[in-house]
């Protein structure tokens, strides 16, 4: 089974449905909502008013010790995944997570299940799945590839 990181939004009301559906079959998946039964980073948890931050605040909150607990916990998660499911729609961290996941050698796959605009980069990952038998027929594909490597490899 896969270790995955699913990327998403804090805006997308199904993200907690993916993750529930990827762990009911088997895998284990990274939650950015609650790593590690933890509750996930979001700039409320430094400025109530970090919507109205400027360049410079959004610059300085960077730095922040509970927005870098925030990145490290993320970032771990990226390294130790096997595969990222981008769910959208999702925005600019999402995005980044997959970008540097593919660059890593990672394998990305784009969880598409409503119309969306649409977007001639994800041809850089490595599928789009519509509903949740493909999502599920991809992360199988991908563990038998992993176990003949394995077999090859002994």
């Amino acid at each position: 089974m896969a270790k995955i990181y699913v990327a998403s939004s804090w805006r997308n009301q199904y993200q907690p449905q993916i993750v529930d559906f990827l762990r009911e079959h088997g895998h284990e998946v990274y939650d950015f909502r609650h790593p590690a039964g933890n509750t996930g980073f979001q700039w409320s948890q430094i400025d109530e008013n970090w919507e109205h931050w400027s360049r410079e605040q959004y610059k300085i909150a960077l730095e922040h010790p509970i927005a870098q607990a925030g990145f490290q916990s993320d970032f771990d998660a990226m390294q130790w995944a096997d595969v990222c499911v981008l769910v959208l729609p999702c925005g600019r961290s999402a995005h980044s997570e997959a970008g540097w996941m593919k660059g890593a050698g990672k394998k990305v796959v784009v969880y598409q299940v409503w119309e969306e605009e649409p977007e001639l980069m994800y041809k850089l990952f490595d599928g789009i799945c519509l509903n949740g038998m493909d999502l599920q027929a991809f992360l199988s594909e991908l563990d038998k590839e992993k176990a003949a490597k394995n077999e090859c490899e002994k």
